[in-house]
């Protein structure tokens, strides 16, 4: 299924998972955090042996079905940004303006906010009007980044968000305003002349 919507090229492990028990695709009479809790309610009560490694690509695949469902795209998952070496990006939209807008997904935050703190500043350094978006499920932790980030010992990180939360309702709506696109391929050395 989550291949029919193009989320997923081959099947692996957590898309057979995420088939199987949390399929809430067509649930069409629910906001975006009502789907998010449909989906991790139906993984946490099936009868698969979780672990964290599970939790974060469950969790990825409910965000990017939910981009498809609320006709978000493209995405670009598991994603690289030229210039921007060593970082892999959970997801990338591109908008019609020209810049990138990251979303890094965690099941819970604990130190994991400073990894996607450093990965926003990273993308902000070589796209200067990029931003960045972290979600997470655990709204406590959400609550202590926020203040992180308020308090300016968190840079990169426009904002947390608490993906079960009436807040992440209306993060997806604004995208939803927004136009997204694939980039242009970006040559790595223009010149007027070239010799040799």
């Amino acid at each position: 299924m989550l291949r029919d919507i193009g989320v997923i090229t081959c099947t692996n492990k957590s898309s057979r998972i995420f088939d199987e028990y949390c399929w809430c695709f067509y649930e069409t009479e629910c906001t975006p955090s009502e789907y998010i809790r449909l989906c991790q309610k139906s993984y946490i009560n099936s009868p698969v042996a979780k672990n964290n490694a599970l939790n974060g690509k469950i969790f990825e695949l409910i965000i990017s079905s939910l981009c498809v469902k609320e006709n978000i795209k493209p995405v670009f998952l598991q994603a690289s940004v030229a210039f921007v070496p060593n970082v892999e990006y959970d997801a990338i939209l591109y908008s019609y303006e020209q810049f990138p807008i990251s979303l890094s997904m965690k099941t819970s935050l604990r130190e994991r906010y400073k990894q996607a703190d450093l990965e926003a500043i990273a993308l902000k350094y070589v796209h200067r009007k990029a931003e960045s978006y972290l979600l997470s499920l655990n709204e406590n932790e959400v609550e202590d980044v926020k203040s992180k980030i308020l308090n300016g010992s968190v840079l990169g990180i426009n904002d947390v968000l608490c993906a079960t939360s009436e807040t992440f309702d209306e993060f997806i709506y604004r995208l939803k305003e927004q136009t997204f696109i694939k980039p242009e391929k970006i040559e790595g050395v223009t010149a007027k002349n070239i010799v040799g």
